[in-house]
């Protein structure tokens, strides 16, 4: 299964749940961005589609992602200065990772244009999709709902977990890795990603 294929199936979930809980229950909504600061990792899968979504930006939205890019990759270097391209996060190790994710906890994604949207929407990685409401697998393990802001709506707060099948999931996602991994994606960050895809053409004088 391709991965652009997979990834709706948590679209899916997320709007069954979202009816579930009722109208206006669940705040996520455009313009809401409190889940989209600070470094996370993602996998090598969601690494090609993020370069992938690059690639299909106009230039100067291509422009203003990578120079944001650049910039937060600075900041990485601040935090670790060993670390560099591809910016593998298994190979710099959970413990200095986690110090970067605290230190630059504040740090807005890349992703993120002048208006506060998304500019990768469509193509935005797996994690990104499952926050915001608490998941329960085939196991009954439950992952709770990781957003910042839930304690602000009490009704969205205690919502019960979401059946799903999270095991078929990260099983077909598995694949997708693989393949992913053959091509020289490793598992890194949003930056990271935007990084290592294509780069802006220079513009042509005017």
């Amino acid at each position: 299964m391709k991965y652009r294929t997979l990834l709706p199936i948590l679209d899916q979930w997320f709007a069954a749940g979202s009816t579930r809980a009722g109208p206006g229950v669940v705040p996520c909504r455009a313009g809401c961005t409190a889940c989209c600061h600070g470094p996370f990792d993602i996998s090598p899968a969601d690494a090609r589609l993020v370069a992938h979504a690059v690639d299909r930006l106009d230039a100067d939205q291509r422009t203003a992602l990578h120079q944001r890019a650049e910039a937060q990759l600075a900041r990485y270097r601040e935090v670790v200065p060993a670390w560099g391209p591809p910016w593998d996060v298994a190979a710099l190790g959970d413990e200095a990772f986690d110090d970067l994710v605290e230190t630059l906890a504040g740090l807005p994604c890349p992703a993120l244009g002048a208006d506060g949207a998304c500019v990768i929407y469509a193509h935005r990685p797996a994690t990104c999709r499952m926050i915001g409401l608490p998941m329960v697998n085939e196991d009954g393990d439950i992952l709770e709902n990781t957003c910042p802001i839930q304690g602000n709506f009490p009704e969205y707060a205690v919502l019960a977990p979401v059946p799903f099948d999270l095991e078929q999931f990260e099983s077909e996602a598995e694949a997708c890795d693989d393949g992913a991994m053959d091509a020289g994606w490793g598992i890194t960050t949003v930056a990271g990603a935007v990084a290592c895809a294509p780069a802006p053409a220079p513009q042509a004088p005017g």
